[in-house]
């Protein structure tokens, strides 16, 4: 078996038979691990024929990723979420890609069009994962995974701008050569290998609807105020937490708005691009307000 598509899900109905349908003809078993959901997401996953193991909800929603992925039995494994789609084209590619030897792999990923940009990303994404500190994914050895780029769907539009894109996300890698350390919500995965690109993005029907929007945002700000809780548990007073207020009640909050909407050109994505980077810069002091409210 060569590739299977593996799937964490909960309450996802709306979205499981289009993630599952877009992969037909490309992936050879679908692995769905569903965090018991309460509507008909593992009844459609099942009638599609996919494997659906039923288990808990846990807030750090890569816990479940990764038993998708141990539970897949393919040769390579292409992980998503049931919001986003393959398109035919990227679908092509992958097929391509997973049958090349090491020396077209090398080939083709120096001369991928967006090949400068994808570096500054992933340079952006792993430094951001080490607090600042220059880190860099293995550059020897075996290609065993690949980023693929996304094209994030916000209320009627497809963003290009703002820093959302390419949003690259390592989806596609050999078994047992990469993982989910769930830790954190923002982690990318750990590698054994060499890590490429893909150059057709993913399809990400992320916020169709404001409501959308605001559901996932506060499960993402839910899982920044812990770790605000665990990191900085003393909240009684002093210099280093008045410093802690106003990074997150203020200079976070502001800076990247400004970055996104004007550095990165947000502002050129439409009202949707202003409104994406204003409710994005929102979320520190929401993750602020929320850490400081015990349960």
């Amino acid at each position: 078996m060569q590739l299977s598509l593996a799937l964490a899900t909960h309450n996802e109905e709306a979205n499981i038979e289009a993630c599952i349908t877009s992969c037909k003809g490309l992936v050879d078993e679908v692995i769905v691990v569903d965090g018991s959901s309460t509507d008909k997401t593992a009844e459609l996953a099942h009638k599609l024929g996919a494997r659906v193991l039923i288990t808990s909800n846990p807030s750090m929603f890569h816990i479940n990723k990764q038993k998708a992925i141990d539970a897949a039995t393919g040769e390579w494994i292409l992980q998503l979420d049931a919001d986003e789609r393959v398109s035919p084209e990227l679908a092509e590619e992958i097929k391509k890609v997973i049958k090349m030897s090491e020396g077209e792999l090398e080939a083709y990923e120096k001369n991928l069009p967006e090949k400068e940009l994808f570096e500054r990303h992933e340079n952006i994404v792993i430094s951001s994962q080490n607090g600042g500190l220059s880190h860099h994914l293995p550059c020897q050895g075996s290609y065993n995974a690949f980023f693929i780029p996304r094209l994030n769907f916000f209320l009627g539009k497809y963003l290009r701008y703002g820093g959302v894109y390419p949003d690259g996300v390592i989806r596609l890698f050999k078994k047992g050569k990469a993982h989910l350390p769930c830790k954190d919500v923002h982690e990318i995965m750990e590698v054994e290998g060499r890590v490429g690109w893909l150059q057709n993005p993913l399809r990400h029907i992320d916020s169709p609807t404001f409501k959308r929007y605001l559901e996932r945002n506060s499960r993402y700000i839910t899982l920044m105020a812990e770790e605000l809780r665990n990191c900085h548990p003393d909240r009684s007073g002093g210099i280093s937490n008045i410093r802690l207020f106003f990074d997150y009640m203020f200079l976070k909050p502001f800076s990247w708005f400004f970055m996104t909407t004007f550095r990165h050109k947000g502002i050129l994505d439409g009202w949707q691009g202003v409104v994406f980077s204003f409710f994005s810069a929102l979320r520190f002091p929401r993750a602020y307000w929320r850490s400081t409210r015990r349960s």
